[in-house]
Order: C-alpha cells, then structure tokens, then sequence
C-alpha cells in the first residue's frame, strides 16, 4: 500500500475535507473549516518527495517543472477521489488534497433552496456559482447537474481542471473534459463543445476573457451553460464577467448577459451550531426584467436593491440565508456574525463583540483536535 493512503484513510474517517503535507510541518487535516496537526512527526522534504511525487501523472510533470506546481485528480479505489495540487515551496514540496465524494449528493440532501431547481430546469440560458475556494462550488453544480440527469434526457459535457465528479448516465449521455489531459485549455474545449450537439455544458472555471465570451455565446445559441466564478456575491459575479472585457466591448458583453443570463448563486460554507459539519449559506440572484435592465445599463451597484427586495421570486442576500439559519438554531450568532456581510445587523445578537474581534471572529472552537 502506498505511504500516503494512511493519511487518506485518516482524512476520509475524520470526515475531514482537506488534507496537507508540507515539508518542515506534521500533517494537518481540515475539518468542518479548521486546519488541525495530525499527531505526528514533522516530515522532511524527502518524507513528502517520497509520498507525493509519485502520485503525479506523467502529463503533468512537464508542468510541475516549469511552474512548480500542477493540478491532477486521483481515484483511491472506491473510497473517494482526490482533487491535489501539489506544488515547491522553500522548505521542499508541499501537497493539499481535497476530498471529493465518490457519489453526488442531491439538492435536498445538501439544503439548498427549492429555487435552484427551477433555474436548472432552463433549457438556455448561463447559471453562474461562486464563492471563495472551499465554499461547495463544485458539489453545489454537482447537484444540480445530477437534478438534470434525472429529470430530462440529453447530452451534458463537463469541462473542468481536474475532473472531480464521476457523472453517472441515468437520463442524460455525460461526456467528461479535463484540461491538459483532454484539451489544452478551457476556451478550446469550449469551442468544441459548440459543435458537439450538447444540451449542457459545465464549465469548471471562467478563468479568462476568451472563455467567458465563449460560454455567453453557447448560452445565447441554446444552451444551458452552468460555471463558477471565484468571488463574494451574485452582483459582484456579473460585475467580474463584465470587468473581463476592454471598455470598448463592455456595452455589447452588458448586452449579451443581460439576456443570456438565468442567475447567480454565491455561497459560503458556515459551521452548524453543534460543531457536526458545515452547512451552506446561499445568495441568490435571478434575472428578471429589473435586473436586464440595470445590467444593460451598466448600474451593477443597484442589483443588490433588486436582490433584497425579490424575495417572492426565490431572490436571497446572504445575509439573510444567515439569518434564517440562526433563526432555526442551526448555526450561533458568533458565526452569523463572522461570516455576514453587513456586520453591524448581527452585532447586537453578540454578547461579547469584543472579545470575539480580539480572536479573529471565533469566541470558542469546540471542534476536536486531531492531536
């Protein structure tokens, strides 16, 4: 058995999301959001050379040499599938591997909000999720896709960097893309995608202008196109695709989102009261008439207007998901509070505000330790 499938092991029976080897440093597992020290010994450079290095596909090597770090997924027989990134830093390699499930969850099973199955129930149109790294991006479109595959037959394709899913075919013929190993880059396989008779397509990340302006064109030619962003909240998302582009192409991207886009779904993960796990907090934005207005017109600031007051349509502000969820004592103030964007609605709900700002945002922590 391979050295590093202890950890792994340890990482899966812990329930924990993460794991991480750097050299100089003992290994540390994340769970529910907090990185803990595993009991043992600091590695050296050669302890993590000889559990990671191995594990890279030759068609990523090329890559670690020349940047000094790369992306790749491995499958640990039945048990999970790891997304890694390993990469060099001063004391030698380092590696973080996250869990991903060898099944998808469901909408329902995660809590999410009965309105997500209605966007994915679109047949045209782009669904953006996003949220910083490590808020369930990918397990949120995971269900979603998973909705689709159960409710309607066709052809779906995923493009991502790894692949982190494995799709199963229940209604749906599911063709899987990953970048470097399939096709160079997102926007290329985008292209191909175009000509490939999809029905959906999953695009990992938006990373450039190139395959933003793809994806706007698939959603514009009938497709229903599903992708994340790496930002805070649904307005900020729309302002990002828009920002991707020179000034002088913005008034037709304005134009072209206006229409083609179905929502936007930012999230961050929040640790349930009785520190079992981590729970979503989900903003929602849907494109209505209001909204492909101020979008056309360039007035992004004021969507956030249109998200508070588009409650009856599924719309949510994230902090209003936290407040419902510490309404329903699923989650406590001091976590509602540390994660909220407007802080000052949460503060009279802390009874010692200043001794949890002295701790950064965390009075207690009632997590076991690994150690």
């Amino acid at each position: 058995m391979h050295r590093i499938h202890t950890f792994l092991d340890m990482v899966l029976e812990q329930g924990g999301s993460d794991l991480h080897i750097v050299a100089g440093n003992p290994p540390r597992i994340r769970l529910h959001g907090v990185a803990y020290s595993v009991q043992y010994r600091e590695l050296s450079a050669d302890d993590v050379y000889d559990l990671v290095f191995d594990l890279i596909p030759a068609h990523c090597l090329e890559e670690f040499k020349e940047k000094g770090n790369t992306d790749f997924s491995y499958e640990y027989g039945e048990k999970a599938r790891f997304r890694i990134n390993v990469f060099q830093h001063i004391g030698g390699l380092g590696a973080a591997f996250r869990v991903i499930p060898t099944t998808v969850s469901t909408l329902n099973k995660l809590g999410l909000p009965p309105v997500l199955k209605n966007l994915t129930r679109h047949r045209k149109g782009l669904i953006l999720v996003t949220g910083p790294t490590g808020s369930g991006k990918s397990t949120t479109l995971a269900a979603m896709i998973d909705f689709i595959n159960q409710e309607r037959r066709g052809h779906v394709i995923t493009i991502e960097d790894p692949i982190e899913y494995i799709y199963k075919a229940k209604q749906c013929l599911f063709s899987q893309r990953e970048v470097g190993t399939h096709t160079p880059t997102f926007s290329r396989a985008l292209l191909s995608a175009l000509r490939e008779d999809p029905d959906v397509i999953l695009v990992g990340e938006m990373r450039d202008q190139e395959t933003i302006h793809l994806a706007l064109t698939a959603a514009e030619m009938g497709i229903l196109v599903m992708a994340t962003l790496h930002t805070n909240g649904a307005a900020a998302s729309v302002d990002r695709i828009i920002n991707a582009f020179p000034p002088g192409e913005e008034p037709y991207i304005r134009t072209m989102l206006s229409t083609s886009l179905i929502g936007a779904i930012s999230q961050q993960l929040v640790r349930r009261a009785d520190s079992k796990g981590r729970i979503p907090a989900i903003e929602i934005l849907i494109n209505n008439t209001a909204v492909s207005n101020l979008i056309r017109e360039g007035k992004i600031d004021q969507i956030e207007n249109v998200i508070q007051s588009g409650g009856m349509v599924g719309m949510q502000r994230m902090d209003t998901a936290l407040m419902r969820l510490l309404d329903s004592n699923l989650i406590t103030a001091e976590e509602a509070y540390f994660k909220a964007r407007n802080k000052a609605d949460f503060e009279h709900l802390i009874e010692d505000l200043d001794a949890m700002q002295e701790n950064g945002g965390i009075i207690s922590d009632t997590t076991p330790s690994t150690n």
